[in-house]
């Protein structure tokens, strides 16, 4: 969640600033990693602001229905109107449909970050001895210590959290 987002606001203004926030336009969209080999997958699952490209909140999972739920509880802060997705059958059956819109053209900016991210991780000196391939990211043996790097790497990176 972006705790600095939410820092700002002061208890007395939480439902003045939540109600301002009520048209907000989400890019959801999950990413493929694996741990030690591609029979332990590990799924980046994100949500980004639409029109400002900021990241909302993160889970680190499986591919299951219940990660998705878990993003969608940390995302109910932000009073969002309208989802943009792929076709994957948890945004299906978990959002309302007059809330989601399934396309490619919406979802832009969300296919950059992943972009951005697998870049980024690969030039680091933790990707040293890492296999990174286009569609992937993947440098550690253990799950844990795959979702702690990815995770520091969204804190520092997207939160501006020190690490």
């Amino acid at each position: 969640m972006n705790e600095a987002k939410l820092a700002q606001l002061e208890p007395t203004q939480s439902i003045v600033k939540l109600c301002q926030w009520e048209d907000t336009e989400a890019e959801a969209d999950e990413m493929w990693s694996f741990v030690e080999s591609k029979a332990q997958q590990r799924w980046l699952w994100h949500a980004i602001d639409h029109a400002r490209g900021t990241v909302l909140a993160y889970v680190l999972a499986s591919h299951q229905d219940e990660a998705f739920i878990q993003l969608k509880q940390l995302l109910e802060t932000f009073g969002i109107m309208q989802f943009y997705t792929d076709g994957w059958g948890a945004y299906e059956r978990h959002l309302d449909p007059s809330l989601h819109t399934v396309g490619k053209r919406n979802t832009q900016k969300i296919e950059r970050k992943h972009l951005t991210l697998r870049t980024r991780i690969k030039r680091t000196p933790l990707a040293e001895r890492s296999s990174i391939a286009r569609k992937t990211i993947c440098f550690s043996k253990s799950v844990v210590m795959h979702d702690i790097v990815i995770g520091l790497f969204l804190n520092r990176y997207e939160f501006g959290l020190p690490i």
